[in-house]
């Protein structure tokens, strides 16, 4: 007794079948930037057109930022005072 199996054509409509690229699969981190505007220390998200808080020394900004950072599982790049970035990243 041999069983004959017949192919189903199965259609799938594009809403259904989501392509998943490498981008949206890993979680971005949060890049927290630390610089000098107009004699104070501010620290904003890449992202973000929002200060997230103001800071006159730049020691406290960068403590601020860097715990920041830990607790979003972010980075911290900090800008020297005239603006040209200092290229370091934790």
């Amino acid at each position: 007794m041999a069983k004959k199996l017949e192919k189903e054509n199965i259609t799938l409509k594009t809403e259904e079948v989501k392509k998943v690229t490498k981008e949206e699969a890993k979680p971005k981190k949060k890049v927290y930037f630390v610089k000098k505007v107009d004699g104070r220390w501010q620290v904003i998200l890449r992202e973000g057109k929002k200060i997230i808080k103001y800071f006159d020394t730049k020691v406290e900004a960068e403590e601020f930022a860097n715990k920041t950072a830990q607790n979003q599982n972010g980075t911290v790049l900090v800008h020297a005072s005239k603006g040209k970035n200092k290229g370091r990243f934790q």
